[in-house]
């Protein structure tokens, strides 16, 4: 069995990682011989996991997670569904923008489909 896990280190970052080993990488953590960033910020506490049956699909979940900004690990680690969602929504000002672009640009073409375009009729 595989694990991607979160731990918290002292300072309150949080670290993402994946083993085959979780009660074996956490001690390793412990020791500061588990990766660079935990042997500086120790202790560590081990803050959430999940399981796989495999360990690539765990080292996948570990890079997404890595990607991740810190409220939405947050969200993560609660357990609270619906605020990762709102975090996984994009937030960036150009997003936002195009959106609004997009929304009055098809308002204003709104039934002006091609004949092309048009299904088939039925029956």
């Amino acid at each position: 069995m595989a694990h991607m896990y979160i731990l918290e280190c002292v300072d309150g970052s949080y670290y993402t990682g994946s083993t085959t080993d979780l009660e074996r990488r956490l001690v390793q953590h412990q020791l500061g011989e588990g990766a660079r960033y935990t042997a500086k910020k120790l202790p560590v506490k081990l803050v959430y996991c999940e399981f796989f049956d495999h360990v690539a699909d765990a080292f996948y979940r570990e890079k997404q997670v890595q990607g991740w900004n810190r409220k939405k690990k947050e969200a993560l680690i609660a357990g609270d569904m619906n605020l990762l969602r709102e975090f996984a929504a994009c937030q960036n000002e150009s997003h936002y923008s195009r959106l609004s672009n997009k929304s009055s640009s098809l308002s204003e073409v709104k039934g002006t489909v091609n004949e092309a375009e048009k299904p088939p009729p039925r029956g």
